[in-house]
């Protein structure tokens, strides 16, 4: 493996969503990451569907049975990091807590990754991203003036407030312990990290310069300078002109900068420059707007869809996306000295068995004793 995080080992009881992708952005970096999830360990080595399995490989394991409780307890040792996403306590119950590998490997980071966190009332509750982004406050601001929030997919609870804060956490933490010898529990919350999402949107209430009604905003699709455009072949363009010379050049493209127009932060004349901004975007194609604002600083981009976005110009020019038949985004960020890869395709689950065991240390013939145990599986 290549990239910032070679020799850094992880062991990963495979949950869903949020700890995979980051298990998969550690793995893109060249951490070796050993995934252990229920399957087949004799299952073939196929393509699979899943990207967020990329880059390590995929070891069926029983986490009940008594011999795959000691397995983890071994290879912890060995181990840098480890990322569970259960609820709070099963690892516990499993022999495999915090309790458990850290008095095996003193110097491990243990990452914990849920939505409501690892104490409070709802801690142990079922939920998803858009319950704990609910309550976090991140999800009521997205939506139009008069309309029902809207859910931003999963982004900012499971992956943004859940995946990248565990990275960061585990990251951090792994060099805290390897600078005082010491490990430690990381407790990433999607509640607590899409909360953190929100520090520049609580500094703006703060001063008074942000409302809590919905889409009255400079940034939440109030504001004209701000927005998204149908085009006249029901295409899209994004609007992102803020600052007054940007708005200067947007107005240019528009041809209405010889127009009488109200101040550009006169929000009581957003609504109408709204309208008007609307009408214009409509006399031309998508295409034809992003042709007549390439160059410029008005902040104009097309909306492009997610197969759209893989053939647009820059981002081939940059690599932002790769793959034929199995499109992927490419890993990020980008390193000068040690770049990140793509280190294996995803295949089937448990396809990895053998070969992951083998490379952290385990013979043919332990393999097969766990195997013919039950463990594996």
């Amino acid at each position: 493996m290549s990239g910032p995080l070679a020799g850094v080992k992880v062991i990963e009881l495979a949950g869903i969503g949020p700890s995979p992708y980051a298990c998969m952005l550690l793995a893109d970096l060249g951490a070796d990451v050993l995934r252990f999830e229920r399957a087949n360990p004799d299952a073939k080595d196929e393509p699979y569907f899943d990207l967020l399995t990329r880059s390590r490989p995929s070891v069926a394991l029983n986490l009940k049975h008594d011999d795959s409780r000691e397995l983890i307890l071994e290879l912890s040792e060995q181990a840098d990091i480890l990322i569970e996403g259960f609820r709070p306590g099963v690892t516990e119950r499993l022999g495999v807590g915090p309790h458990d590998l850290l008095a095996r490997n003193p110097r491990l980071v243990y990452g914990r990754m849920t939505g409501w966190g690892q104490e409070g009332p709802l801690a142990n509750q079922v939920g998803h991203d858009i319950n704990y982004i609910a309550i976090s406050g991140a999800l009521w601001p997205v939506g139009r003036a008069g309309e029902r929030p809207v859910p931003p997919l999963n982004l900012v609870g499971d992956f943004g407030g859940g995946s990248m804060m565990l990275v960061f956490g585990v990251l951090a933490a792994l060099v805290s312990a390897r600078s005082t010898g010491v490990g430690q529990v990381v407790d990433a919350a999607m509640v607590d990290g899409s909360a953190s999402l929100l520090t520049m949107t609580h500094s703006f209430l703060n001063a008074g310069l942000w409302h809590e009604e919905r889409g009255v905003n400079l940034l939440d699709s109030g504001a004209h300078f701000y927005e998204v455009y149908e085009t006249r072949d029901q295409k899209y363009v994004a609007v992102g002109a803020i600052e007054p010379k940007f708005y200067a050049a947007l107005l240019d493209g528009l041809g209405l900068s010889n127009e009488a127009l109200p101040a550009q932060m006169n929000r009581g004349e957003w609504p109408s420059m709204k309208e008007r901004f609307a009408a214009v975007f409509a006399t031309k194609t998508r295409d034809e707007w992003t042709t007549l604002f390439e160059g410029t600083d008005a902040c104009v981009s097309p909306v492009l869809s997610p197969r759209e976005a893989a053939q647009y110009e820059h981002n081939v020019a940059r690599g932002v996306f790769q793959g034929g038949d199995t499109l992927q985004p490419s890993p990020a960020p980008r390193f000068s000295k040690t770049p990140g890869a793509v280190g294996r395709a995803p295949t089937t689950p448990g396809s990895g068995t053998r070969e992951g065991l083998t490379a952290w240390g385990l013979t043919s013939e332990r393999i097969d004793a766990l195997q013919a145990s039950g463990a594996l599986g």
